[in-house]
C-alpha cells in the first residue's frame, strides 16, 4: 500500500485493515475563523457533468446527494476489472473519471473531510487487486491519490476510507468541478484462474461516499 505523507486511509475486506491519506487546505475567513460552521439552510444540489472510462460506459454512473446536506455518493454499476481464465488484457485495468458539480447557498463554501469507497472482491490464490483514486479541483493543479492493494485469497465486500486532516475548501463564489478518477486493476498471478475486483452499485452495499465539511466565506 502507498500513501500520501499527510492524512491516513483505512482500507478493510471482511475484517482487513490499512491505512492512506487526502490533502486539503482551508479559505481565508473574513473574521479569521477557520472553525467549521454549521450546514447551510439553503439548496444544494450534486450533479454529474461528465463521466468517462472503461469503468463507467455511458449512463452507468450517477450521483445522489445525501438529504442532510453531508455529502454525495456515486453510484456505478459497470465498474469490475478482472483478470485469469482466459480474459483478454483490457479487461484487468478499468477505470472511471467522473465530474461532480456541487451547487451551494450563496456565502458558503466546503471541502471534503472524508471519502469511502466500497466494492467487492474475488481474488483467487496468488492474485492481487488494486483500487486508485485520484482527485482535484477543476482548473487546480493541486490533486489528491491514493492506493490500496489486496491479495488474494479474499472473496467479499471491500472497504477503503480516505480521512482529510487538512482541509481544501473550494474558492468562495465560484463553480468548480470536482473531478474524480478511480481505478480498478486484476493480476491473475501464477496460477491464471479467474479473479475480479468491482464498484457495482448492484452487488449490494457498493458505492463511493464523499462527506463535506462547511464553512462560510
Amino acid at each position: 500500500m502507498k500513501r500520501n505523507p499527510a492524512g491516513a486511509r483505512h482500507a478493510v475486506i471482511i475484517a482487513l485493515g490499512t491505512v492512506l491519506a487526502l490533502p486539503l487546505s482551508a479559505p481565508a475567513r473574513a473574521d479569521g475563523d477557520e472553525t467549521a460552521a454549521a450546514v447551510p439552510d439553503g439548496n444544494v444540489t450534486v450533479e454529474v457533468v461528465a463521466a468517462s472510462g472503461s469503468g463507467c460506459s455511458p449512463g452507468t454512473a450517477s450521483v445522489v446527494a445525501k438529504p442532510d446536506k453531508s455529502g454525495f455518493r456515486i453510484r456505478y454499476y459497470d465498474f469490475v476489472a478482472y483478470a485469469g481464465g482466459g480474459a483478454a488484457v483490457a479487461e484487468r485495468r478499468k477505470n472511471c473519471q467522473i465530474g461532480v458539480l456541487v451547487t451551494v447557498p450563496a456565502g458558503w463554501t466546503f471541502a471534503v473531510a472524508e471519502a469511502e469507497y466500497r466494492g467487492r472482491a474475488r481474488l483467487q490464490p496468488g492474485a492481487t487487486g488494486l483500487q486508485r483514486t485520484n482527485y482535484y479541483w477543476q482548473g487546480s493543479s493541486d490533486n489528491s491519490s491514493t492506493e490500496d492493494t489486496f491479495y488474494g485469497p479474499l472473496g467479499g465486500y471491500w472497504s477503503t476510507r480516505d480521512v482529510a486532516p487538512v482541509l481544501v475548501y473550494r474558492p468562495c463564489a465560484t463553480q468548480r468541478v470536482l473531478n474524480i478518477n478511480t481505478e480498478l486493476r486484476v493480476d491473475a498471478g501464477a496460477s491464471g484462474y479467474y479473479s475480479s475486483m468491482s464498484m457495482n452499485s448492484s452487488e449490494g452495499d457498493v458505492d463511493t461516499l464523499f462527506n463535506f465539511t462547511w464553512t462560510q466565506c
